[in-house]
């Protein structure tokens, strides 16, 4: 999607809290969930994806609470509950029986959370480096995770601590320009994002342990996406998924780290569309 082609905004005022979202194509639904680190929302992660997945199918692409447009959403217990409970939320407001989601690291965990929740509401699930797994040879948290949770501590944030934080989510550090840090950044400082930073304080919660779930009776058709140099969820993460997710595969890309559907656009866009469509 062109940079100066500004799509119509969509909102839903919701009990919970308000929703902002954008809804491209037509045909079999398809919801795309963002990540969480520092000025993330639907649009910014999905903005070389929307044009080529929205051909043939109806593609949305949701701001979860808290980031973009949607208001804050409190997350006393799991991280991904609410998150999920707004994806519902959004379905039931458009009339949605069933999606298919594809989901980047929050967004991952928060599509599977859904369809633990709402098995009958999903079709297929894209999981690229979720969250919720469980790193097997890595130390963790990472670094990249780590840059990212304590962004808005000590001195608050800064365009060069959002550099920091965007230059370990991805492999080529060519791919980071001084228009994506400037677009994240007055995200993430923006009055609404200062007054009530997301994932800021965030720790570890065995609730946000997906990995300890029920996983195995989701029959769903599952595309487990990872890029092999990813610094934020490393790749050691998708093995306890492949072996309880009954319908999973696994696709791993070379010379890619966390943000794979904006390193390898094109072959991403292919892959999930082939998937989606078989």
């Amino acid at each position: 999607m062109s940079a100066s082609k500004v799509p119509e905004s969509h909102f839903i005022d919701a009990p919970a809290g308000r929703l902002h979202y954008h809804d491209f194509g037509e045909g079999e639904a398809t919801i795309l969930v963002h990540g969480g680190g520092p000025g993330a929302y639907g649009l910014s992660n999905y903005r070389r994806n929307v044009d080529a997945l929205s051909q043939g199918r109806r593609v949305i692409v949701i701001d979860l609470p808290g980031f973009g447009q949607s208001d804050s959403r409190p997350a006393p217990g799991s991280l991904f509950e609410p998150m999920a409970a707004a994806v519902l939320d959004l379905m039931n407001h458009l009339g949605l029986d069933k999606a298919s989601f594809v989901g980047n690291s929050l967004g991952g965990a928060t599509s599977l959370r859904f369809t633990l929740d709402h098995p009958e509401r999903t079709h297929k699930l894209v999981l690229m480096g979720p969250a919720g797994g469980l790193p097997v040879t890595s130390t963790f948290p990472t670094e990249g995770l780590m840059r990212m949770l304590n962004f808005y501590e000590g001195e608050g944030p800064s365009i060069e601590k959002l550099r920091r934080v965007v230059e370990l989510l991805v492999y080529d550090q060519g791919a980071i320009t001084e228009e994506l840090l400037a677009e994240r950044y007055r995200d993430c400082t923006s009055a609404k994002a200062l007054a009530n930073p997301p994932l800021r304080g965030r720790g570890y919660n065995p609730k946000d342990d997906l990995w300890r779930e029920r996983l195995n009776e989701l029959q769903h058709p599952t595309l487990l996406i990872w890029g092999r140099d990813d610094r934020v969820l490393p790749l050691d993460s998708a093995f306890v998924l492949l072996k309880c997710l009954p319908q999973a595969e696994l696709h791993v890309f070379p010379n890619c780290g966390h943000w794979v559907q904006w390193e390898k656009a094109d072959r991403f866009n292919e892959l999930v569309g082939r998937f989606l469509d078989d």
